[in-house]
């Protein structure tokens, strides 16, 4: 079952990971990529094809991470790299208006009909960021409600509490916040509707919006409880603040209008990334042209970007979600993800090892965790040290998992079945034979 029969050794990247930390802060350029979760050394990719990537020495690896997410068609998708080749003939970037960037909001509306305007952007914490300032100006109220283990950017008022990278390395807030800023965002627990009622006892007329995951995929996968999303929804319109759905990971991944589409719950404003860009930077956030009309140069709320709407991301985007409206991947998806969420359930019980596996979509996380994880608390029960181990094992055996317990593991349409069952198969392999006491 071991996808690289004839490994060799990780010297090259070795080699320049030693370059790199003397260019870079800890050798990389987000934190994860470090391995410091997991142990061992970050490998450097040379290229993907499919639900394969390949790093500098020759390695092969059936890819889960499929870059953070966007990567639903997998790597280097044939029409999408067209899309990208032929916009790159006409001019990289223009700083100005383009017929790319209005057909990809375009295909976005069409999509999510809970919006009808998006404002493009570069990433999602720039989209969520944008959207929070939105919701501020529209309800003239300063305070936020965020969840703990939520994760919605590097913005100062998301990196209070946050999920991720702040999670895996036990920084839930960052240095360099202002705490007069931290103190205008309210922390409720994820799943947890009472939690966020006592956010509005204490501050109701101060809240001026709600932000939450609706999938959270920072602290691992944890599916929203019943009635939780439509309880927020309630409790919004009760108190007159706005809803915002981070739906970073979620839009176009748990279903063709995203989260919003698959639980029924209308927010009020929505935040987007990854997907849309086809795996090139991107961001957005879109609501009703009610609130958009605040944006400049309708509105007084100033927002901009030189390189907003960039012709190679819209590109991407665009090539990207006319591939998923063709020929929607959902049922598919869905179906792959429970065979490898149920086998590795399985292949624990087998073991004998404590642990869970959430899934919502194409979405997943294997947790070494005693219980169900449902909030931030349960998953930080998991035990980081076995998922390490796990974690170096599938490596070694050519399966690039996300190098931390937190994160979430994405299924393309370029996965098959057999590369399902090989996955469990070895998974199942690791887990009866690895030390993992």
């Amino acid at each position: 079952m071991n996808q690289n029969p004839k490994k060799t050794s990780l010297l090259r990247s070795r080699k320049l990971y030693e370059r790199a930390c003397r260019a870079l802060p800890g050798g990389v350029n987000s934190p994860v990529r470090a391995f410091a979760a997991v142990g061992g050394q970050p490998i450097f990719v040379e290229s993907g094809q499919g639900s394969i990537v390949f790093d500098i020495d020759g390695n092969r690896y059936l890819d889960y991470l499929g870059s953070w997410g966007p990567l639903i068609l997998g790597h280097a998708h044939r029409r999408v790299v067209e899309a990208v080749r032929q916009a790159a003939t006409r001019g990289l970037s223009f700083g100005t208006c383009h017929a790319t960037e209005v057909e990809l909001a375009e295909a976005i509306v069409r999509n999510m009909p809970h919006l009808q305007q998006v404002r493009l952007v570069n990433s999602g914490t720039e989209a969520a960021m944008a959207a929070i300032r939105l919701a501020r100006a529209a309800t003239g109220r300063s305070r936020i409600v965020k969840f703990k283990g939520c994760y919605h950017g590097h913005a100062d008022s998301f990196l209070v509490e946050a999920g991720s990278g702040a999670l895996t390395f036990g920084a839930p807030s960052s240095p360099g916040v202002a705490t007069a800023v931290a103190a205008d965002t309210l922390l409720a627990e994820y799943n947890d509707l009472a939690s966020a009622e006592a956010c509005f006892r204490t501050d109701g007329q101060a809240v001026a919006c709600v932000i939450v995951e609706p999938v959270a995929g920072n602290m691992g996968v944890v599916p929203p409880a019943p009635g939780f999303l439509a309880g927020l929804r309630a409790l919004c319109d009760r108190h007159g603040a706005l809803l915002v759905f981070d739906e970073v990971i979620t839009g176009f991944r748990v279903a063709q209008g995203g989260a919003a589409e698959l639980f029924g719950v209308r927010p009020d404003l929505t935040v987007l990334g990854k997907i849309i860009g086809g795996g090139l930077p991107v961001g957005a956030f879109g609501g009703s042209r009610e609130l958009m009309r605040e944006l400049a140069p309708l509105g007084p709320v100033y927002q901009a970007g030189t390189l907003s709407g960039n012709p190679l991301a819209c590109a991407a985007g665009l090539a990207t979600l006319r591939e998923l409206e063709k020929a929607p991947p959902y049922p598919r998806l869905a179906e792959l993800s429970k065979r490898l969420a149920e086998g590795l359930r399985a292949a624990l019980v087998a073991a004998g090892l404590p642990g869970c596996c959430n899934r919502t979509g194409s979405m997943l996380t294997l947790f070494f965790n005693p219980r169900q994880v449902r909030s931030l608390r349960e998953a930080r029960n998991a035990d980081c040290e076995q998922f390490a181990a796990f974690h170096r094992a599938m490596l070694k055996s050519g399966y690039y998992l996300p190098p931390a317990q937190f994160e979430s593991w994405f299924v393309s349409t370029a996965h098959t079945q057999k590369d399902i069952e090989r996955t469990v198969d070895m998974a199942a392999d690791i887990l009866r034979n690895l030390n993992l006491g």
